[in-house]
């Protein structure tokens, strides 16, 4: 059995990170998306709010037609499990016997920092790495580029899947109000210092 690990912070995923995965499906028997946390990073989405969000973005691709079987820290739909770690991804291809790991790319550079990488990765555990070109239709899309269009209010649809879209408009909204808040509160602080002047 080829198994295949496509890593990424998926913050949030994005219609191009579900074209690699559904492609995957057609060459690999088990195909595993992995949420890689960053803890030199800041992410919109939490690590088990990703996982939740991949889990139902995914839960309508072909060969992702099984019932939702949970065991460990996976998540398992047919051909794809829905897992995160903190740990080295080759780590994690390791304990699971996944022999490749799959990278879409862009013309935007993604190659020379992917690159980079995958020959760590293969230094590290013997693992290859597999570029997928992007679909020039979703060449544009990325997870910046789709939190940059949400926070200002702009339209994502086909950016995202369909589940993506109120989570985003939900947390801008929270961070928006939260972000009100704190200037209220500094506002009143900076009166308060005036007045004791």
């Amino acid at each position: 059995m080829t198994i295949a690990v496509c890593p990424g912070s998926y913050d949030p995923v994005t219609a191009g990170h579900l074209d690699v995965i559904q492609r995957c499906t057609h060459l690999f028997d088990e195909v595993h998306v992995l949420v890689a946390v960053n803890a030199a990073k800041t992410p919109l989405f939490s690590e088990s709010e990703r996982v939740q969000i991949i889990r139902e973005a995914v839960s309508s691709l072909p060969y992702a037609h099984n019932a939702h079987n949970t065991h460990d820290e996976h998540h398992q739909f047919g051909k794809i499990i829905v897992a995160s770690t903190e740990g080295l991804i080759t780590d994690y291809c390791t304990r699971v016997g996944a022999t490749v790991i799959v990278k879409g790319l862009r013309q935007n550079g993604d190659y020379e920092a992917e690159l980079g990488m995958a020959l760590v990765n293969r230094k590290l555990a013997g693992i290859e790495t597999l570029f997928l070109p992007a679909d020039p239709i979703l060449e544009h899309v990325s997870s910046s580029v789709v939190k940059d269009v949400a926070r200002h209010g702009g339209n994502v649809t086909g950016m995202v899947p369909d589940n993506v879209i109120p989570l985003l408009q939900k947390r801008f909204a929270e961070n928006s109000l939260q972000r009100s808040d704190n200037a209220a509160t500094l506002s009143k602080r900076d009166r308060r210092v005036e007045d004791d002047e």
